[in-house]
C-alpha cells in the first residue's frame, strides 16, 4: 500500500457505484440490500443527498465510501467502509470529517448511524474516534417493500 497521503477523499458520484459496490461486496458481515443498494437505488439517494456521500480514492481505486445524507435535522450515515488493507490508517476518520464538513455545510447539527453489534471493528472505530453509542433509545423499523431484502457478505 502507497502512503496515505496521496489517497483523495471526494463527494460520490454515481459513475464510482460499480467500484463501491465491489467494495460492499469485499467487507465481511456487511449487509446489502437488494433495492436500496442497487445502482437505481443509490442514485435516488445520491439525487437527493448530492454532496454529502464521499468515497476514499487511491490511484483510480475506490478504497473507502460512506453513503451519508440528511433529513433537514439529522445527518446519516450508512455503510461506512474501508478496504481491510488500508484500515488503520486514518482514512475512516478523514472520511468521516470530510462528510460531517458538508453536513455542515448544509445546516445540520447532528449526526446518526447504526452499527450491528456484531460488527465489532466498526463499533470499536466509532468508540475510537468519540461517537457515544445511544442506550437511552430503541431502534425501530416498518418494512414498507418485502422484495428489499438484506443479504450479509460472508
Amino acid at each position: 500500500m502507497a502512503g496515505t497521503m496521496d489517497i483523495l477523499i471526494r463527494t460520490m458520484e454515481l459513475e464510482d457505484y460499480e467500484q463501491v459496490y465491489k467494495l460492499w461486496t469485499e467487507i465481511k458481515g456487511f449487509g446489502i440490500r437488494s433495492i436500496d443498494d442497487s445502482r437505481e437505488g443509490v442514485e435516488r439517494f445520491l439525487k437527493r443527498n448530492p454532496t454529502t456521500s464521499v468515497v476514499a480514492v487511491q490511484n483510480g481505486r475506490i478504497i473507502g465510501n460512506i453513503l451519508c445524507g440528511h433529513d433537514g435535522r439529522t445527518g446519516f450515515f450508512y455503510h461506512v467502509c474501508v478496504a481491510r488493507e488500508y484500515r488503520k490508517h486514518g482514512i475512516g476518520y478523514r472520511m468521516v470529517r470530510q462528510a460531517i464538513e458538508a453536513l455542515e455545510r448544509e445546516g445540520v447539527s447532528k449526526v446518526s448511524l447504526i452499527a450491528f453489534k456484531q460488527n465489532l471493528v466498526g463499533n470499536a472505530f466509532w468508540q475510537g474516534i468519540g461517537w457515544t453509542e445511544r442506550e437511552d433509545i430503541n431502534s425501530y423499523e416498518f418494512v414498507l417493500n418485502e422484495e428489499n431484502i438484506t443479504r450479509f457478505v460472508r
